[in-house]
């Protein structure tokens, strides 16, 4: 189990990694991070990746794993949009103007992308995360555990309060996070 908390983490944080690196070689006017967590990390890619490392092997291999990859992605960030949507009204990211898009929540070209980045995060990343997950001591994941538990908590609450993502972006000193 606790290798599947590092998992969790270790893709929310390169797909923290990913949306900066994204924002910056577009030039994006909006250079915030998607998601709610002060910790420099956006869960959607975890669980993005803990449902693509969920497959069954029959879709780990090939291409089977870049389709596979790309719907449970895919439903993944439906999902969660429709979750912070639902439960704290609010939205950090809208694909409405993207042609291919669903309520503005998903975008075919972006699941085309999920699908190869899947493929290559489980061909070239996962041995080096499962090695690392393996090496981390018990007392390391639940520490960490806390500050995510609480992270998540407090984020979570100030924007049902709240609804402004500007303003819990702001408690990262204006940085954008």
């Amino acid at each position: 189990m606790a290798a599947w908390l590092w998992y969790f983490w270790i893709y929310s944080f390169l797909g923290f990694l990913l949306e900066k690196a994204f924002a910056a070689a577009t030039h994006a006017e909006n250079r915030t991070r998607k998601c709610f967590l002060l910790l420099p990390l956006c869960p959607v890619y975890g669980l993005g990746m803990l449902a693509v490392l969920a497959l069954p092997p029959a879709f780990q291999r090939g291409v089977w794993l870049v389709l596979g990859g790309a719907a449970v992605t895919t439903a993944v960030e439906y999902a969660v949009h429709w979750a912070y949507e639902a439960f704290l009204d609010v939205r950090f990211w809208d694909y409405s103007r993207v042609p291919g898009n669903v309520n503005g929540r998903v975008c075919l070209p972006f699941t085309l992308a999920w699908g190869l980045l899947t493929a290559l995060a489980v061909w070239l990343i996962q041995p080096w995360a499962a090695e690392l997950a393996a090496m981390i001591p018990a007392e390391v994941t639940y520490l960490f555990l806390l500050v995510f538990t609480a992270d998540a908590v407090c984020s979570a609450r100030f924007l049902r309060v709240t609804h402004d993502i500007e303003g819990l972006r702001m408690a990262l000193g204006g940085s954008g996070g």
